[in-house]
């Protein structure tokens, strides 16, 4: 139990006493003993659908609206929080911030204006429907509420680091961007799930769009620790991911599916059914008890 204490010295300074008091926190051994048997999931029955810029809402009313539809139908028997990427006029902004030599903290601060814009786009087209865009830290503890009353709450998915934001391994693209967004997001509420709606069937070993498809190989399920382990050229997913799946709480698994051809995968997938590619976190074998 905590409880206040005085310093012994001439400040008089009073402290929280506390097993932390005074500890460094960047100690491995003290992280790992605040460790918890099992973490608190704030919206468990919220599935977070992230849905792709390029591959779905730069297509327009032809790719949107049957989604659209799909959704409507889906949120009738599942809570869902909807958010949206950036998509060509993101990498357009990107392409210009990097010509003049931009910092990446930059380019995050102006890459979220237009995943705001499709957020914006999405809850006009779903406003009759329920839709309501929320902000990043706005009502996010009121999201059971919200679709227990039948609305469907929709938000961007670029997480405010802005000029915060890690530098980038390679070039100046900010590394954290939509598909990380959704999810931190999923992560830190407990979310159900997460699902990916792109425009091809998942996750194959080369992109599909500029090689052959005879070639590739498709994975339909495998972990976040096979795939650092194969070190893929192009991933349909950003790469911290993999790296942040190894490491949630309490998201255990991301689903990616094609919802542009298969709108019907995405109330098979809020169901639970494997119609995609589905990603998973596989523990470290060097942090597990010997047999």
């Amino acid at each position: 139990m905590s409880k206040l204490i005085k310093e012994p010295s001439e400040t008089g300074r009073l402290h929280i006493d506390t097993p932390l008091m005074g500890a460094s926190l960047v100690s491995k051994e003290l992280l790992k003993r605040t460790e918890a048997s099992s973490y608190f999931r704030m919206h468990p029955d919220i599935n977070v659908i992230k849905i792709g810029g390029q591959s779905i809402m730069d297509r327009g009313a032809k790719a949107l609206l049957p989604i659209l539809d799909a959704l409507i139908e889906a949120k009738e028997n599942h809570k869902i929080l909807l958010m949206t990427g950036g998509g060509t006029r993101a990498r357009h902004v990107y392409n210009i911030a990097v010509d003049l030599g931009m910092p990446t903290g930059v380019l995050s601060k102006l890459g979220d204006k237009v995943s705001w814009q499709n957020a914006e786009m999405l809850s006009v087209l779903l406003a009759k429907h329920g839709g309501v865009k929320i902000g990043h830290g706005d009502n996010l503890e009121q999201l059971t509420m919200f679709c227990r009353l039948g609305y469907l709450p929709i938000t961007y998915g670029v997480p405010p680091y802005g000029f915060f934001e890690h530098p980038a391994e390679h070039g100046s693209i900010p590394p954290h961007r939509t598909d990380c967004g959704a999810f931190l997001l999923a992560e830190n509420i407990g979310a159900r799930s997460l699902i990916y709606l792109k425009d091809e069937k998942g996750l194959y070993s080369a992109d599909p769009k500029t090689t052959d498809p005879a070639g590739l190989t498709f994975y339909d399920r495998i972990s976040a620790r096979e795939l650092l382990a194969l070190d893929l050229d192009d991933l349909i997913i950003e790469r911290p991911i993999l790296a942040l799946l190894q490491r949630s709480k309490c998201l255990k698994e991301l689903q990616i599916i094609d919802a542009l051809r298969h709108p019907e995968h995405i109330a098979a997938a809020l169901n639970g059914e494997h119609v995609g590619t589905i990603i998973y976190q596989e523990p470290d074998p060097s942090s597990q008890p010997a047999a």
